[in-house]
C-alpha cells in the first residue's frame, strides 16, 4: 500500500481525463506516473516513487509539458521515475515543479 504524500493530494483531480503507468521494480520499489489534460488543455504530470513498504521516496507534480501529448509525456515521466528509483544516491525529496 502506497502512502501518498502531500504533493499527490494537491495534484489529484479524478474528474480530469488521465492515463497512468504503474510498475514494481525488481527491488520492490513502486513507480506511479500519471498524466492528464488540465481544464485549459495543458498536459500535466505526477511522478511518484515509493519504497517496497509504501513510503513515499519522491513525489513530483509538473504543471505543464508544453507541446507534448499525454502519450509522449507519459513515456518521458516513466523514464524519469525509473532513473529516480535506481539512482545510487537518491535525493528522497518531494518536489513541486510549476511551469
Amino acid at each position: 500500500m502506497r502512502n501518498r504524500g502531500e504533493v499527490f493530494w494537491e495534484w489529484a483531480d479524478p474528474t480530469l481525463h488521465h492515463r497512468t503507468h504503474n510498475e514494481t521494480l525488481s527491488d520492490g520499489t513502486y513507480i506511479d506516473v500519471q498524466v492528464r489534460l488540465s481544464r485549459t488543455g495543458k498536459t500535466q504530470m505526477f511522478i511518484g516513487v515509493y519504497a517496497a513498504g509504501g513510503m513515499a521516496l519522491h513525489e513530483e507534480a509538473i504543471e505543464s509539458r508544453p507541446g507534448e501529448s499525454m502519450t509522449r509525456a507519459l513515456a518521458w515521466g516513466v523514464g524519469r521515475a525509473r532513473r529516480i528509483a535506481t539512482d545510487t544516491q537518491p535525493q528522497f525529496d518531494r518536489v513541486v515543479c510549476s511551469k
